[in-house]
């Protein structure tokens, strides 16, 4: 694959104008890119949007991918994003998805071997590992100050109110009304595998069911269970908990534990801040034993402390664009994405078997691919058939009258007017 012309910026195109309009605005000189297109089925949304940032919207995926682009971010729907991302990468495009990157095993064999196949770069956009904390920490255990790698911690504890959970997944079957508590599980494993260098290789779910007295679930429509806790062990032998989703108590958070040291983001007061402990026993003590500091970005910070999610997108733009310059994978790489974004569905499974011991295949390997080509297990209502799992650990959850009438009333507001 011949690399991009030297000075000419990298022509972007945005699939969804939610989640997207971050990456559009984002998609500017710095990285080198130049926004072009937009794509989205909500069309006032996809014209308001593109008439303020003065590109063509189109309402056609097909179309849009006519368009002279070189690369495409998916922000589509989180179920959605392997079949949009494979389609774009036979069409010559360079592909950053966001999370997750597949639904099923058989997607994320589907998407590496075309990856594979047609040797576009592809990017998996899990912005957590980039804050600065993240990063800092990562420098720290390359550094080897931490040791090796033996426990670690990651938290994505994300509670809202019944208005915005409407807001944000308007209609009875979007995604985020009936995905398993175990999918949204990237924000929390990303930064452990960044931090460590470490992949899953076992995993066990557990769920956490919904109880009657929360005044949220009877203002919506959802269908799954509010959050669940991951278990895993990874390729070097440490063990991980993951916490993720629905639960009381806002929380981004992570620990890790080394056989020199301890290092972890603050929970409290600023929580950008670190704390590192290293008790260097039998060592010559060379840093206090406890340090809590506020880190920098350790390049441009500036510029990500103008973007969002504490500086993470920027950084998946910024990456994205070297890597399609370099014509070199980056670090998070398909490989890793459907890594991290297949133990959601195997924790799942675990969950469901009583929170059984799995195994978490590698599929840079073609063996392991083999094995799982044809796995299209998946609780997606629209493909409900015999086999499949329901998106509750309680089976078929029917959302109440109360919480469809609420929903609907919250949908009108804001132009929403489908079931």
């Amino acid at each position: 694959m011949a690399r991009l012309r030297a000075g000419r910026p990298i022509r972007v195109g945005v699939v969804g104008v939610g989640r997207g309009s971050g990456f559009a605005r984002g998609a500017g000189p710095h990285p080198g890119m130049k926004l072009v297109a937009l794509c989205d089925t909500w069309e006032e949304r996809l014209h308001k949007l593109a008439g303020e940032l003065k590109v063509t919207g189109y309402t056609d995926y097909r179309k849009f991918l006519e368009h002279e682009l070189d690369a495409v971010v998916l922000a589509n729907y989180f179920h959605q994003h392997a079949p949009f991302a494979i389609q774009a990468l036979r069409a010559g495009k360079h592909v950053m998805s966001e999370t997750s990157a597949c639904l099923t095993l058989a997607e994320g064999v589907k998407l590496i071997r075309t990856v594979e196949q047609t040797g576009r770069i592809y990017m998996f956009a899990e912005n957590y590992p980039y804050m600065a904390f993240n990063q800092e920490m990562r420098r720290l255990y390359r550094a080897g100050r931490i040791g090796t790698f033996m426990y670690g911690e990651g938290e994505y504890v994300h509670p809202m109110d019944a208005d915005f959970r409407n807001l944000i997944a308007p209609g009875r079957d979007h995604w985020r009304n009936w995905i398993p508590a175990t999918y949204y599980c990237t924000h929390a494993l990303a930064p452990v595998m960044y931090i460590t260098d470490t992949w899953p290789a076992e995993v066990n779910g557990f769920v956490i069911r919904q109880t009657p007295d929360d005044p949220v679930c009877r203002r919506v429509v959802t269908r799954q269970d509010p959050a669940s806790m991951i278990a895993l062990r990874m390729d070097n032998g440490a063990v991980v908990k993951l916490l993720q989703w629905g639960l009381r108590g806002e929380s981004i958070w992570v620990r890790i534990h080394g056989s020199r040291g301890q290092m972890e983001n603050l929970r409290e007061g600023n929580t950008n801040m670190l704390r590192v402990r290293r008790e260097q026993y039998h060592e010559r003590r060379t840093t206090p034993v406890e340090q809590i500091y506020l880190p920098d970005f350790p390049e441009h910070h500036a510029e990500a402390m103008r973007s969002g999610h504490g500086g993470g997108d920027f950084f998946m733009n910024y990456h994205f664009a070297e890597a399609i310059r370099r014509n070199e994978p980056p670090y998070l790489d398909v490989y890793r994405g459907v890594a991290m974004s297949i133990v959601g569905p195997l924790a799942y499974r675990s969950a469901l078997a009583g929170s059984a011991t799995l195994e978490v295949p590698d599929f840079r390997k073609e063996a392991a691919r083999r094995k799982y080509a044809k796995d299209d297990w998946s609780p997606d209502p629209a493909q409900r058939r015999a086999g499949q799992p329901w998106p509750s650990v309680r089976g078929d959850v029917r959302p109440s009258r109360e919480g469809v009438a609420y929903a609907r009333r919250i949908w009108r507001r804001s132009g929403y007017g489908g079931p």
